[in-house]
């Protein structure tokens, strides 16, 4: 009997890129070029991404700059079809764990303020907001919410997220299948008019 695809995490490789940058255009209105997370992998030292996976396929992808002493995630999707799952959290979770075996001592972003469902998502994890960039997405002008959570090493918030590693890591594996839906098929296409999701930082818990 063949077990249900488990969910995996691992650091992204220049093979990614394809699935990544699908995923990417999926994801946000404003997507990084091709180039780009490749010149991230192999020219920017301050970078570390992670992929997940179900089985062989990437369905999500994060990443964080580690500059002195801070984390700052610099993008965080999951692809529309395997939404509302958890897997942003999961990833979140990663994200994290990398930025305390780095040894930071904070974890900083910025998200659309019309973005709430990652604003939740976030704050959830103990992101609180420090401030306001003004007009920092190119599309359509808006302000971006800088976010930031309190040291990594506190006990507080060390036992948060083991209360939500302990809460996800309790609840079922995520659905192999994707979502139906035509408008999130895998290849990337979509029709025409399909919805883009807003913001450089996706969300996808």
């Amino acid at each position: 009997m063949i077990g249900t695809p488990v969910l995996q995490i691992r650091p992204m490789t220049a093979a990614d890129l394809l699935s990544v940058q699908l995923i990417e255009r999926a994801s946000f209105t404003t997507p990084w070029p091709p180039q780009a997370y490749r010149q991230e992998l192999e020219a920017n030292r301050l970078a570390h991404y992670l992929v997940a996976l179900i089985g062989e396929q990437i369905i999500g992808y994060g990443g964080i700059w580690l500059m002195a002493d801070e984390a700052h995630v610099t993008t965080f999707a999951v692809h529309p079809a395997y939404r509302r799952r958890r897997i942003g959290e999961r990833m979140l979770i990663a994200l994290l764990d990398l930025a305390l075996d780095r040894h930071a001592r904070e974890a900083t972003l910025e998200v659309r303020l019309s973005n709430l469902a990652a604003r939740r998502l976030y704050e959830k994890y103990g992101f609180r907001p420090v401030g306001i960039r003004p007009r920092y997405y190119s599309d359509n002008q808006e302000d971006a919410l800088i976010m930031t959570t309190e040291p990594l090493a506190t006990p507080v918030m060390c036992a948060r997220i083991a209360r939500l590693r302990a809460e996800v890591d309790a609840a079922p594996p995520p659905d192999a299948e994707p979502d139906a839906n035509p408008e999130t098929r895998l290849d990337g296409a979509q029709p025409a008019g399909a919805p883009v999701a807003p913001g450089r930082k996706g969300v996808g818990s």
